[in-house]
């Protein structure tokens, strides 16, 4: 992959990683900074609804999912991030050929081609569906 592709998706792949910051504050700053009494306005020492309750523990538990998720996102840019500095940028780590240009533009981080990812998500039991048609 010539230089001015390989800016191209590091900066693509910088923009991502800016939005998922963002995103991460937004959830850290609304969800994780307030207990369950502060979050609703209830500063008194009566308990409230558990219908209510059981919603606003839903809701936070949504939230540290979301979390979560782009915290893993965020962990597959970096390594983006790393392989562009070191020069593997664009390569399967599996069979070593490039990674279509298509494919990155769709998913910067991959770290697979198409091929060997769809290997990689069979299950055993495609795989043995396979083998007995063969």
């Amino acid at each position: 992959m010539d230089a001015k592709r390989t800016a191209f998706f590091k900066n693509l792949l910088l923009e991502k990683r800016k939005d998922l910051m963002q995103q991460l504050t937004l959830i850290k700053d609304s969800e994780m900074q307030t207990t369950l009494k502060e979050a609703t306005g209830d500063h008194s020492a009566y308990s409230f609804h558990m219908a209510d309750q059981g919603t606003d523990t839903m809701e936070r538990e949504k939230s540290f999912f979301y979390a979560q998720r782009d915290g893993r996102l965020l962990y597959h840019i970096d390594m983006a991030l790393e392989r562009i500095e070191n020069g593997t940028y664009g390569l399967c780590h599996s069979c070593q050929k490039p990674i279509s240009e298509e494919r990155l533009e769709a998913v910067p981080h991959a770290r697979l081609c198409i091929q060997c990812k769809a290997n990689e998500e069979k299950t055993p039991s495609d795989a043995e569906a396979e083998e007995e048609v063969i």
